[in-house]
Order: structure tokens, then C-alpha cells, then sequence
């Protein structure tokens, strides 16, 4: 099989929404410090872009998360992979999210995180598919909605490739 890839996204307006994004949250964060979770692996590419623009001091570490399936959909069976490294309590932090596609995997996480009991916990993600959700999420800060299509680039990848494409692609598989 042979991908062919089509822009859904492109580079500029991916760059120009992410520094809108950034400049809410620095306006919401206004004399605070924000603490970024970022959801590996896809999540690292947009969590990056974003944290250069942001302006408050800004703390950073990592979650990885899995929901069971077939790859193309949840079981609805979340396990944590990777856990923080720092706690979380009296912090305000905020989910950084490659994509929000069924909502599956974040309707459970966030609650878990609440337990932490930080002074805050909001959601952050580039992406979400709201035609693919079965469990509704609220999303502070988001990016784009885009049509129920596999996309890649900016984290999101296909068979682990693809996630440095630096705009938001569509892959089209051909048979050879």
C-alpha cells in the first residue's frame, strides 16, 4: 500500500491558531503559573509549539494514556501508562491534546486528575473530531474541528510516521 497525503490544515494557519490559543491562555493565566500535562506521544509536537508563546512561567510534564481497541476504536478500557512525575495539588494545569476524537480516554482521565486536587484543571487540544464523540468533554482551548478523517502531522501519526509533517494532512491509502 502507498499513502497519499492532502492538506487539511496548512502549516500558516495551524501556526496562526496555535499563537491565538497561546494568547488566551496567557490572558486567562494573567499572574499565574501555569502547569502544562502533556498526553504523549502525539501531544509533545503541539504542547511545544504552544509553550513557546505562551508567556506565564510554565511547568511541563508528561501522561500516556491507552484505551484498548482495534487501533481504530475504544473499548472504552483506559489504562495509564506513563504517570506524572510531579504532583498536582494547588496547581493550575492544563491537558495538552494532540486531538479529542471519541472523548473516550479524556472523560476518564479528567476526573481522575481532579482527585489531585489541583486549583485548576482545563483542557487544551489542537484537534477535535465532535462527529466521532461518545463521551463530551469541554475543551478550553481548542484549535480546529475538522470532519471525521484520519489526519496526520503536528503529533499525529500514521504507523509512527508522519507526525513531524509540520500542517495537518489527510492520509488516503492507495492499494498497489
Amino acid at each position: 500500500m502507498a499513502e497519499k497525503i492532502s492538506v487539511l490544515i496548512p502549516r500558516e494557519k495551524v501556526e496562526e491558531r496555535i499563537q491565538e490559543m497561546a494568547a488566551q491562555i496567557n490572558k486567562d493565566y494573567e499572574g499565574k503559573q501555569l502547569h502544562l500535562i502533556t498526553i504523549l506521544k502525539g501531544g509533545v509536537f503541539f504542547a511545544c509549539e504552544l509553550a513557546k508563546h505562551i508567556t506565564v512561567p510554565v511547568s511541563l510534564d508528561f501522561m500516556q494514556v491507552s484505551s484498548y481497541g482495534d487501533g481504530t476504536k475504544s473499548s472504552g478500557i483506559v489504562r495509564i501508562k506513563k504517570d506524572l512525575d510531579e504532583t498536582l495539588e494547588g496547581k493550575e494545569v492544563l491537558i495538552v491534546e494532540d486531538i479529542i476524537d471519541s472523548g473516550i480516554t479524556l472523560h476518564y482521565l479528567m476526573p481522575v486528575l481532579e482527585q489531585r486536587q489541583p486549583a485548576s484543571l482545563k483542557l487544551c487540544a489542537l484537534l477535535s473530531k465532535p462527529d466521532r464523540r461518545q463521551k463530551e468533554v469541554d475543551i478550553s482551548y481548542l484549535g480546529f474541528n475538522i470532519p471525521d478523517e484520519f489526519v496526520i502531522g503536528y503529533g499525529l501519526d500514521y504507523a509512527q510516521k508522519y507526525r513531524n509533517l509540520p500542517y495537518i494532512g489527510v492520509v488516503e491509502l492507495d492499494e498497489e
